[in-house]
């Protein structure tokens, strides 16, 4: 019985502590909402955007905070010599094109979370093996744990080809709430990683210059970003002109995957 007690005011702790977050990552959004893009307030919404990617890092694994995390995926062994992950909201129509390119059965239905899980199929083109997923659906807030939302991005960052599936009765909303969805993730479609050359040290504090002339980002702003980290001594060299994202994108590398994508309106 004490077991029992002791499960459960674990699990209430962990549940109050995600509500907590989702709350300030809530309240962060609004303040920047309501905040005004100016020369005075940039410095201000810099810093929101750095507590804004902890928060979000924290959500996704409540058990690490910082830089390096990352979520439970499905189980799919990586096969041949590629893999596409289809990725849209339920009942797109994925399960029908992955029943008519490879010889895997993928229910399909008029419904909606007709697939629950990720299953793979392949194609073999030109002497090569791609491997193809249907993933289930995402839904608005899965970058806050809605649905299946973890598992799907988890999966998705092995993948080497992404395929967003769209309904072309509203392909542009549902490009922009997708794309949303998994760049609060640290999912980075068709971009690569700024050239910026970041190592923390173990001390001198932080030494700071660029190559380019920074028209996005100050000195100060790098400094304080790095304190809200908490990283105070470290190397940052800014080889091409920047911006506040993708220099936190950088603190956060071992949560980001760039991977192409192919927008497919169907």
């Amino acid at each position: 019985f004490s077991s029992f007690i002791f499960f459960f005011l674990f699990l209430k702790k962990a549940t109050l502590g995600k509500m907590g977050i989702t709350d300030k990552i809530k309240d962060i959004e609004a303040e920047m909402r309501r905040t005004q893009k100016n020369k005075a307030t940039e410095h201000h919404l810099g810093t929101l955007k750095a507590k804004l990617a902890k928060l979000r890092a924290q959500l996704l694994d409540p058990g690490k905070a910082g830089p390096s995390h990352g979520a439970e995926g499905f189980e799919v062994q990586k096969f041949g010599d590629a893999r596409v992950a289809m990725i849209g909201f339920p009942s797109v129509g994925k399960s029908t094109i992955l029943s008519e390119l490879t010889d895997t059965e993928s229910q399909s239905a008029g419904y909606e979370f007709t697939t629950l899980t990720c299953i793979p199929g392949n194609i073999d083109y030109k002497g090569a093996t791609i491997q193809l997923l249907d993933m289930p659906g995402i839904i608005e807030g899965a970058a806050q744990g809605r649905g299946k939302g973890r598992q799907v991005v988890a999966a998705a960052r092995t993948a080497d080809l992404i395929l967003m599936m769209m309904d072309a009765r509203k392909g542009d909303l549902e490009r922009r709430l997708l794309e949303k969805e998994l760049k609060e993730v640290g999912l980075r479609l068709n971009e690569k990683p700024a050239d910026i050359y970041f190592r923390q040290k173990t001390g001198g504090g932080v030494a700071f210059s660029s190559t380019v002339n920074l028209t996005q980002i100050s000195e100060r702003l790098v400094k304080s970003i790095l304190h809200e980290y908490k990283i105070f001594n470290a190397e940052v060299v800014f080889r091409e002109d920047a911006n506040v994202d993708q220099f936190i994108d950088v603190l956060e590398s071992r949560s980001r995957s760039y991977i192409p994508c192919v927008y497919v309106i169907i």
